[in-house]
């Protein structure tokens, strides 16, 4: 039994070398097989991310400046509860101590952004960088070059410096091509010689969306039916001309890569044999995945977008296509620039055919002319939006592979959430989380698709965006109540590290272990938790006397 789906998009991602070849995707042929049980090949990357502005907090210090999510987020009734950022983990001031568990872990890579406005207060190279701000990463990444991990580098994740949104409207303006292009380069020059791998975006759809069409992330805007599509025209043309000046710069001294990361969710038909639901299916992946990485790979928007826009703004009466279309040049400009592709991945729906007339509220949604759905019996932990639907991550990392000429991926965000309230570190819901996903992943690589790494999302709890801080995805909790912002690893820290220092999952008998030992470690985590807690509690109490007395004697 089906029932409808609430849409709640999410960031994550992977890498992949731009190729020309396409070839059909088998919509029939839909594996659901058992768990399989083997290894990565050597030199497989294991990973964690994390973004500035859900981590850093410190966000008026040592000269940054306004990120337009800093001017949302305090605006009463943006975020769950008026949550901010202002804190967050305080990453800013922990990062040694957070490159130490990473070092714990074991892990191959750190994938993190670099916050525009804290190198760049106003947004403009032009008029000051801030040489603090430059500091801090320097410092970030050296630390993780003498721990021997790989930093992998997110030039925008989300924190447009509020300056360029008031000046010119942020991502509905032209200008930003080279304005970013500006800051990508003054990255490339202070930290290229020791970072490369750069994503210049991350998840592009849910700024484009949820930026400048529903209004429900920074900026805030609502500009229905035409908001998203230029937002997202611009982005392209961005991370285009950023990866030109990467090529023509910097690339033979530095030999770094320069790609996006991408984030999709599966579109499954609800029947697969019946045709509408096949082309419902796949009009949901392009106008998802497909409107960004079709230009970059092929030089154009998908088809079937051109198609669906184009036709329901000639209903409107609008003498153009609400889809902003490309030149001949720009075509050609776009085309194959990305080095590698991140790929983002948390969920699935099923999708099936649904009209809707021109006129009623027409956006990008209704574009789309589908419905999707969700299956109750699909596990549901943390967000609302968010399922688990393991193999629909095998149909997804397929369906680039005969899209896009088979690139080389690496899954740049991939997790699973749970609700503020939980308090218990023995995620086990995680941890199979983990297991089924990337063993789908496994199988993927099995069907010859060209994985080379993965990012678990995330390192620690952090700033859920709109949602403030009451959904969590760390594999370590943070005490957000607590001043210094303390981390404690949940089970499924130590299962992820097991993962790790198999590669893979060898065996059956070791595989069934690794949960009981994880839950076992977590234990003294909770009694550490639990113990913290209580301190906190009687500190309050002490000091709500304090004042009391307080009061007393002035009285």
């Amino acid at each position: 039994m089906l029932q409808w789906g609430i849409l709640r998009p999410h960031h994550v991602l992977a890498l992949v070398l731009c190729v020309s070849a396409t070839e059909d995707f088998d919509w029939t042929k839909n594996e659901r097989t058992s768990f399989y049980y083997g290894t990565f090949p050597t030199g497989f990357s294991w990973g964690v991310g994390s973004s500035a502005y859900q981590t850093e907090g410190a966000w008026n210090v040592d000269g940054k400046g306004i990120s337009i999510w800093d001017a949302f987020s305090h605006k009463k009734g943006k975020i769950f509860l008026n949550d901010t950022a202002d804190s967050s983990c305080e990453g800013y001031h922990k990062f040694k101590d957070d490159i130490a568990l990473m070092k714990d872990m074991k892990l191959n890579h750190y994938r993190f952004s670099i916050s525009w406005p804290r190198i760049l207060p106003t947004g403009l190279k032009s008029e000051k960088i801030n040489e603090k701000g430059i500091k801090y990463y320097s410092d970030l990444i050296n630390m993780l070059l003498d721990n021997k991990i790989t930093p992998i580098v997110t030039l925008y994740h989300w924190d447009l410096p509020q300056v360029l949104h008031e000046k010119y409207g942020g991502w509905h303006n032209i200008s930003m091509v080279n304005y970013f292009n500006d800051f990508a380069n003054l990255c490339f020059e202070r930290f290229g010689n020791r970072v490369k791998y750069w994503i210049t975006f991350n998840n592009p759809w849910s700024i484009a969306v949820e930026g400048y069409e529903t209004g429900e992330h920074a900026p805030g805007l609502k500009l229905k039916g035409t908001g998203a599509y230029k937002a997202a025209h611009h982005i392209i043309k961005a991370h285009a001309k950023v990866w030109h000046t990467y090529d023509m710069q910097w690339r033979s001294k530095q030999k770094g890569l320069v790609g996006i990361s991408l984030t999709a969710d599966w579109g499954e038909p609800v029947d697969i044999s019946n045709q509408r639901d096949i082309e419902a299916a796949e009009r949901y992946i392009q106008f998802y995945l497909g409107w960004f990485a079709t230009p970059l790979f092929h030089g154009d928007y998908p088809q079937v977008m051109k198609d669906y826009i184009g036709r329901k703004s000639g209903q409107q009466g609008l003498g153009a296509s609400r889809l902003p279309v490309f030149s001949p040049q720009e075509k050609s400009y776009i085309k194959g620039t990305c080095d590698f592709l991140g790929l983002g991945h948390f969920t699935t729906r099923y999708v099936t055919l649904k009209n809707y007339p021109s006129g009623a509220g027409d956006n990008y949604f209704s574009d789309r002319d589908l419905a999707e759905l969700v299956d109750p019996q699909w596990p549901d932990p943390g967000s609302e939006w968010l399922y688990s639907v393991p193999w629909g991550f095998r149909r997804l990392l397929n369906f680039v592979k005969t899209q896009y000429g088979n690139p080389m991926i690496y899954v740049t965000e991939n997790g699973v959430s749970e609700k503020m309230l939980c308090t218990d570190l023995c995620d086990d819901w995680r941890m199979k989380y983990f297991k089924d996903y990337i063993n789908e992943m496994l199988k993927a690589i099995k069907d010859g698709v060209n994985v080379k790494g993965y990012t678990a999302w995330s390192l620690l709890d952090s700033f859920e965006w709109d949602e403030g801080f009451s959904e969590r995805f760390g594999l370590y909790y943070v005490d957000f109540r607590s001043k210094n912002k303390p981390r404690y690893p949940k089970a499924s820290v130590h299962y992820y590290k097991r993962i790790i220092s198999s590669n893979g999952f060898p065996n059956q008998r070791e595989v069934e272990s690794w949960k009981r030992k994880a839950v076992e470690t977590c234990s003294s985590s909770n009694q550490l938790l639990a113990a913290a807690r209580r301190k906190s509690k009687e500190n309050q109490e002490l000091a709500g006397m304090e004042q009391a007395w307080s009061i007393h004697d002035e009285v």
